[in-house]
């Protein structure tokens, strides 16, 4: 468990950020009055996943392995915290839109059947709870392993 205190406490941090992300959403209306923009502004939420995955492997790579942190190091590092983040994905799935923002699937029904995106049926099967954190244990794992892969080029050492 010690080999991965820094992944753990990263994954942590991560799933705190993302239901942070969420409540701001909220918060700036994107889950009600602005939800025909959610689409578009809910991809912001990359930079600060994809800085957390390079704060993560700076604090590896410095705090673990002195400084001596070859790609391999750090692929796997990163492939441990999209591991655990993947874990607790639905969580703070479940967390946010459970509790912080359970109108946001009432909400991204009524709007995707307004602009004609879905079907009221269409729309009701894909904005619900579990289809959310499916969604999620689907995703997560490939962000992260991209984001490993790109990030691991620039933390390891030269």
């Amino acid at each position: 468990m010690k080999a991965i205190r820094i992944e753990i406490k990263w994954a942590v941090l991560f799933t705190m950020m993302s239901v942070a992300w969420l409540f701001l959403e909220k918060v700036v209306g994107l889950h009600d009055e602005y939800i025909e923009q959610h689409p578009i502004y809910t991809n912001l939420y990359a930079i600060p996943a994809i800085w957390f995955y390079v704060l993560a492997l700076k604090e590896k790579k410095k705090n673990h392995y002195k400084s001596k942190f070859t790609y391999k190091n750090a692929v796997l590092s990163g492939l441990i915290l999209t591991f655990i983040i993947t874990l607790l994905s639905p969580l703070g799935t479940y967390i946010s839109v459970e509790y912080m923002s359970p109108e946001f699937f009432d909400n991204a029904i009524q709007a995707s059947v307004e602009m004609e995106y879905y079907t009221e049926q269409e729309a009701m099967d894909y904005f619900n709870t579990h289809n959310y954190m499916i969604q999620s244990l689907m995703f997560t794992p490939i962000f992260g392993i991209i984001t490993t892969l790109i990030v691991s080029i620039f933390i390891r050492s030269k």
